[in-house]
C-alpha cells in the first residue's frame, strides 16, 4: 500500500494535490471523500483535520493539509532543483506565486465558475458573475504580463510556482481569456502537461457525477 494518501474528491482543490502526484509520478491512495458532514466534516476524517475541509493527506504518518501547503511541500521532498526551486530566491517566488494565486484569484475564479457553468443555468447570477469577472481582470492582467517574456513564472522551466497558479485557476480555462493572451497560451501550456490531464481527467469524471444538489451546498458552505 502508498505511504501516502489524498484526501479529497477531485473536483475540489484536491485536484492540485492530484495534479502534483502526477507530475510527481509518485504512487498513491486517493480517498474521494466529499465535503460536509457525510464526507470531510465526518468524525473519522475530522480526527484527522480538524478543519473539516478539503484536501488533506497522509504522507506515511505527516498529516498536512492546505492544498499549496501539500503541493510545495510534495515538490520539496520529491524534486529539489528541477520542480522545485533550488534557490532562496526562486524559492521565494514560487511562494510568492502560490500566495498571490489563493490572495488573488481564486474566489473569483470559482465564483465565476459557479454562476457561469456549474450551477443549473435558472439559478446562475449573472450579477455575481460580472462582478467576479470585474475582481479578477486586474490580477489576471498581472499575470499575462508576467508571462509575456518567458514560457513560465520563474523563467524557462516549469516548476510548483505555475502548477499552483494554473491549477488555482484551472476553470478559467473556459473564459474568454482574448485581453489575457500570454495568460491564456501559458495556461493552456500548463493544463496539456501529461500529468494535469491525468489530474484533469479525474476532476472531469467528478464533475460530470456532482448533482446540482451538491453543487448548491459548495456555492452555500464556500459562500459563493
Amino acid at each position: 500500500m502508498s505511504r501516502l494518501r489524498i484526501y479529497g474528491i477531485a473536483r475540489t482543490r484536491a485536484f492540485r494535490a492530484l495534479w502534483m502526484a502526477a507530475e510527481l509520478g509518485l504512487p498513491y491512495e486517493h480517498l474521494p471523500i466529499e465535503i460536509g458532514e457525510a464526507g470531510a466534516r465526518a468524525p473519522e476524517f475530522l480526527a484527522i483535520n480538524p478543519n473539516g475541509r478539503l484536501p488533506f493527506i497522509d504522507d506515511d504518518g505527516f498529516v498536512l493539509f492546505e492544498s499549496l501547503a501539500i503541493t510545495l511541500y510534495l515538490a520539496k521532498k520529491h524534486s529539489l532543483g528541477t520542480l522545485y526551486p533550488a534557490s532562496l530566491q526562486d524559492e521565494a517566488r514560487a511562494w510568492q506565486w502560490s500566495f498571490w494565486a489563493i490572495c488573488e484569484v481564486d474566489r473569483g475564479v470559482n465564483i465565476w465558475s459557479l454562476h457561469a457553468v456549474r450551477l443549473p443555468p435558472a439559478e446562475r447570477d449573472a450579477a455575481k458573475r460580472d462582478e467576479a469577472l470585474k475582481v479578477i481582470a486586474a490580477p489576471f492582467k498581472i499575470l499575462d504580463a508576467a508571462v509575456a517574456k518567458q514560457p513560465y513564472l520563474l523563467g524557462n522551466e516549469f516548476t510548483v510556482a505555475d502548477l499552483n497558479v494554473a491549477a488555482v485557476i484551472s476553470r478559467a480555462i473556459e473564459m474568454d481569456l482574448a485581453a489575457v493572451p500570454n495568460l491564456k497560451t501559458w495556461l493552456t501550456n500548463c493544463l496539456q502537461r501529461p500529468a494535469a490531464r491525468k489530474a484533469l481527467a479525474l476532476k472531469n469524471k467528478a464533475d460530470s457525477e456532482t448533482s446540482p444538489d451538491v453543487t448548491r451546498r459548495i456555492a452555500r458552505i464556500n459562500r459563493l
